[in-house]
């Protein structure tokens, strides 16, 4: 049986369920490679403590059944073949006392009294069961019985009446010794019984420590074995994954990803090889840096355009387009159709640099429905003017004709409550600065973003400019402070 337990648990333990566990697990604890093998060396030690453990406990099992064999059976064993004999002798002294009336045979009778009951109270001391303990309680009394018979037959003697003593000693007497003597030999049969079933249960047990311990031992070396096979594999297997990994971005695959969920030694160079990808993919969007959506340059040449003209110190000018309204659209005429839109503007606002062939503006698609427009201001602003008169016309013709004439579209809000939405405008904000102010892209950026937040205020499609902004502060701040009111609101 403990052989076929062996072998359906190393069965189990080479699934690839706990192989998987265990790797998931040393993963998971963010060990070194050197605390990985120091823990294969731990655990193996463990099992091995576990086995010696086990042996030591089984061993100390059987001492104290040892133990109790010889200090507690074997010596009840004796203390009742000794109360026995002292049982006898006194019969014997009581029996010669009836025909000699020798004083010297009652002292031999009291004194062997007194011998039985020492030695009855020494075995209580015992570690004695409960059946074990009314038998020395009964032969007690039966003792106390013997005595007072013996006073009884005594007092006969003393009054002349021989024939009597006798009778009670041969019948009472007699039957008291008998039951105690029963008693005596029901001890020793008990336990002579105990020492055998306990020197049996010693074997049994010394027989099965044997082969748990040799079963510990074999399993010991199976999991030892196992767990090493386990490690060697969670160190060889990132180690040919990172060779994959190199070889795919030396051909240029940098999409490729690397696993990095590691906290020791190949995890540090997994996450070196991801940082590399991560930049090889950042220069290489420098160089090719396009929408997919509208072909137009992405953030990186954004940021690159407008670093550049900050650091030349010529005045120029940052316009960030945005659509109002845009999600409600998408949400309802799909996200297809509201590509289309996207691309529309793009179209807008290429076919105003094209046409006037505009080399020094920079039209750039930040993504979603955000675009930027960089170059001189007086271009700039222009754009800004054709673009908000021009996209009131060239939107109507993305939404059905019904919603068209209406002005506004039913939809869904973000709550998933059913209400009315304005139909999609234009928003720019403009703002203006030749070095001076800004010195980085950053912080141009987030003024644009104040000043489009203030323009969407406004209802239509509109620009602004910060000169215009501005203005209005000052000009008409209770309007302003109504007008944020409104929108919180």
């Amino acid at each position: 049986m403990l052989r076929q337990n062996v072998t359906r648990f190393c069965r189990e333990l080479h699934s690839e369920v706990i192989r998987t566990f265990i790797d998931r697990f040393l993963e998971e604890m963010k060990l070194t490679i050197s605390r990985k093998l120091l823990l294969g060396y731990l655990f193996m030690a463990m099992l091995t403590v576990l086995s010696s453990a086990y042996a030591l406990f089984n061993l100390e099992k059987l001492s104290g059944i040892a133990y109790n064999i010889t200090n507690h059976n074997y010596v009840l064993m004796e203390n009742s073949k000794k109360l026995m004999d002292i049982l006898l002798a006194q019969e014997s002294a009581e029996k010669k006392y009836l025909i000699l009336k020798d004083p010297e045979l009652e002292q031999i009778f009291w004194k062997r009294s007194q011998e039985f009951k020492d030695e009855l109270a020494g075995t209580r001391h015992l570690k004695l069961d409960r059946k074990t303990k009314n038998t020395v309680a009964e032969l007690d009394l039966l003792q106390n019985r013997l005595k007072e018979l013996f006073l009884e037959e005594n007092l006969l003697l003393q009054n002349g009446q021989l024939q009597e003593a006798q009778t009670l000693s041969d019948t009472v007497g007699r039957a008291t010794v008998d039951d105690m003597a029963i008693k005596l030999r029901n001890i020793q049969k008990n336990m002579d019984q105990a020492i055998n079933d306990e020197m049996n249960l010693i074997a049994r047990q010394s027989s099965m420590a044997v082969k748990m311990t040799m079963g510990l031992g074999l399993l010991s070396l199976i999991l030892g074995i196992t767990l090493a096979l386990i490690i060697t594999r969670n160190i060889s297997k990132p180690l040919q994954q990172l060779q994959q990994a190199t070889r795919l971005i030396a051909e240029g695959n940098l999409d490729h990803k690397i696993e990095a969920r590691r906290d020791d030694e190949i995890g540090a160079l997994a996450k070196s090889f991801a940082y590399m990808t991560k930049r090889l993919k950042v220069l290489e969007a420098l160089n090719l840096d396009a929408s997919p959506l509208t072909g137009l340059p992405g953030n990186l040449a954004i940021e690159n355009r407008i670093e550049q003209l900050l650091a030349k110190g010529k005045s120029f000018s940052l316009c960030q387009v945005d659509l109002d309204n845009f999600k409600p659209f998408a949400d309802k005429y799909g996200y297809a159709w509201g590509s289309e839109v996207i691309k529309e503007v793009s179209n807008i606002l290429s076919g105003y640099i094209s046409e006037a062939k505009l080399t020094e503006i920079f039209l750039g698609h930040i993504g979603g429905d955000d675009f930027v427009v960089i170059g001189p201001p007086d271009r700039v602003e222009s754009i800004c003017q054709r673009l908000v008169t021009d996209f009131e016309n060239r939107i109507l013709s993305f939404y059905a004709p019904q919603d068209a004439e209406n002005g506004y579209f039913i939809g869904k809000n973000r709550q998933g409550i059913t209400q009315k939405f304005p139909l999609i405008t234009v928003t720019a904000a403009i703002v203006t600065d030749d070095g001076s102010r800004f010195k980085n892209p950053l912080d141009m950026a987030r003024l644009v973003a104040e000043l489009k937040e203030y323009a969407k205020m406004m209802p239509g499609s509109n620009y602004v400019t910060e000169e215009y902004v501005e203005k209005r502060k000052s000009s008409h701040p209770q309007n302003l402070q109504s007008t944020l009111e409104l929108k919180t609101c």
